[in-house]
């Protein structure tokens, strides 16, 4: 029998697990703010109901679980240099989908109307399944929407 654990089969430490956990935290609070906020995305002042989206599209379903798979297969990937096709489904999962590609800049590259700052924040919560925005399910055809027009 041969012994295959290595250093990344190992329980994480608390630092690792620490910057799991803000990593899976700040997913969760792009996703929630792409379905209800369309304006204060860092809460920076107390929330009142122009801040939030008129008619909600999209909930919170399978989110948080996405989130955090989609985190722990990072630190994966990266652990073992795998090259790795993460598949879900194209429907309400969007939320999560599309706050960890902001997450690790794909989302600004593809589109540079919605940088990673304060800004940004409030153009990707604003288009997420809102008129002239995309819609809940992540498809490639929405490419090409530019939030300057709200």
């Amino acid at each position: 029998m041969t012994d295959t654990t290595s250093t990344t089969d190992r329980t994480l430490g608390p630092d690792e697990l620490e910057l799991i956990d803000a990593y899976w935290r700040a997913a969760n609070y792009l996703s929630v703010g792409q379905i209800y906020l369309m304006d204060n995305p860092l809460l920076r002042e107390p929330l009142r109901p122009e801040h939030v989206k008129p008619r909600l599209l999209g909930h919170w379903g399978t989110t948080p679980a996405l989130n955090l798979l989609y985190a722990h297969m990072n630190r994966v990937i990266r652990a073992r240099d795998l090259d790795v096709l993460y598949v879900t489904g194209p429907g309400h999962g969007g939320p999560a989908l599309v706050a960890n590609v902001y997450l690790d800049g794909t989302y600004s590259d593809v589109y540079p109307s919605v940088p990673r700052d304060v800004d940004g924040m409030r153009a990707l919560f604003r288009q997420f399944s809102f008129p002239g925005g995309h819609p809940e399910p992540c498809r490639s055809r929405d490419a090409g929407f530019d939030p300057r027009g709200w």
